[in-house]
């Protein structure tokens, strides 16, 4: 029997079975070490934050629904991109993207800290006092310095819009939509919802939107950058 990760490109192969690693480790070991807690990614003020957290909060899942959807867009998107950039290429634009993802998502919450605090950082924020003196927006900003970012999302944001740059009338199948649409335009929508909820902040939405959109913007500045060319074979 031929194993599901013959035909994967190596890049790829590599990043899924990490990913899979991480997250049964994550529920295996929780006895033991909280892996969430140690490896996703705070704001750079937190108490929690540690360096590290910028390249592994990428391994952190929040459940089975999330790692899945994740990795299944990295199978189905991050090949064709690593067959078109070469490996060592697509290596260097899933990390650089999944940091881009960090990178904006933490800008925005460095705009919310100021916007309550005069300033980008609070001192002594291991200790409950420095909170309280905000009155109303204590909350808020607790929320801000206590929140994880985790998951694979931004990186793979980048590896669509990447393979919509290079790919863009491929014709893709979206559950519920019963005609094919241009991956150009699958991405432009997945964009637009993203920004719209991420610009909105609904009650009860705890995605990071713009780790999403970090992650795309980067993506794009890379292929631009790079001068990558579209594939003359496809349309």
């Amino acid at each position: 029997m031929q194993s599901p990760f013959a035909n994967m490109t190596p890049v790829v192969k590599n990043l899924l079975i990490i990913n899979i690693i991480f997250f049964i480790a994550t529920y295996a070991l929780a006895k033991f070490v909280n892996l969430q807690g140690l490896l996703s990614a705070y704001y750079f003020n937190s108490p929690f934050f540690k360096p590290w957290q910028v390249i592994t909060y990428m391994f952190m899942h929040a459940g089975f629904g999330h790692i899945f959807f994740n990795m299944f867009a990295l199978v189905s998107f991050g090949p064709m991109l690593e067959y078109t950039l070469g490996s060592k290429k697509f290596f260097n634009y899933y990390f650089i993207t999944g940091i881009g993802g960090y990178v904006l998502y933490t800008l925005i919450q460095a705009i919310e800290v100021h916007a309550i605090t005069g300033a980008f950082t609070i001192a002594n924020p291991q200790y409950m006092q420095a909170y309280d003196i905000y009155g109303a927006r204590a909350e808020e900003l607790k929320g801000i310095y206590s929140g994880a970012l985790l998951g694979a999302s931004g990186a793979v944001f980048g590896i669509l819009v990447g393979f919509a740059m290079l790919f863009p009338n491929l014709e893709m199948m979206i559950m519920f939509i019963p005609v094919p649409i241009k991956a150009k335009y699958v991405v432009i929508g997945y964009v637009a919802i993203e920004l719209f909820t991420g610009v909105g902040r609904f009650a009860g939405d705890n995605v990071a939107h713009f780790a999403h959109l970090g992650g795309a913007l980067f993506g794009f500045l890379l292929i631009k950058l790079w001068g990558v060319k579209r594939p003359n074979n496809f349309y």
